[in-house]
């Protein structure tokens, strides 16, 4: 059972999507997530984006976030993620995509964003192209924190070299499959 752990909306239970496409964050790993970022969320802009249920900007928001961008590209989820919103009464807050990762990134006008959830299908070796896209793009606030989520820490930057010296890297934890790198772009890349 996937619930909302603090703030305006704590102990709020969240629905997921069916099935196996996708693989909500556990419950243990979100508090950790939680706990290692020590964030003042007052004002801050978040985009969750492989939203899933969209438990992670929903925390965010509960916690006191100023808005939300959550992103993904399958129906069901979108609905869920529509739901879960409602259900938490943080819907006014949250803005709602139905895109794939990499075109909303290449398609962005939103202002920068202070945090970023990161958390796709861990074989997809999508998160080096949402690191680089997140960068070029502008799409990140000075001190932003990318919050990547992966089945092996070194998935994060993949073999790309010129992107990890872009990023410093804040924090790595495992919690049973799943490693959180949690990373921020060095100043010299800040647009």
């Amino acid at each position: 059972m996937m619930r909302i752990i603090t703030g305006s909306a704590r102990g709020t239970k969240l629905e997921a999507p069916a099935g196996l496409a996708t693989r909500p964050t556990a419950e243990r790993v979100k508090e950790a997530v939680f706990s290692m970022l020590m964030a003042e969320w007052e004002g801050r802009r978040v985009l969750d984006l492989f939203g899933g249920s969209g438990q992670m900007a929903l925390e965010a928001l509960s916690r006191g976030a100023a808005e939300a961008v959550v992103v993904d590209a399958a129906h069901e989820a979108i609905g869920v993620i529509e739901r879960n919103a409602a259900r938490t009464h943080l819907a006014d807050r949250t803005k709602i995509v139905r895109s794939d990762a990499l075109s909303f990134l290449r398609s962005c006008r939103e202002p920068p964003f202070h945090y970023v959830f990161l958390d796709p299908p861990y074989a997809s070796g999508l998160l080096p192209s949402c690191l680089s896209l997140l960068a070029e793009c502008g799409l990140l606030a000075e001190g932003a924190r990318v919050i990547c989520e992966a089945g092996r820490a070194e998935d994060v930057f993949g073999d790309d070299a010129a992107l990890a010296k872009r990023f410093r890297v804040l924090k790595c934890n495992r919690y049973g499959a799943a490693h959180i790198v949690i990373v921020t772009l060095v100043k010299e890349d800040l647009a």
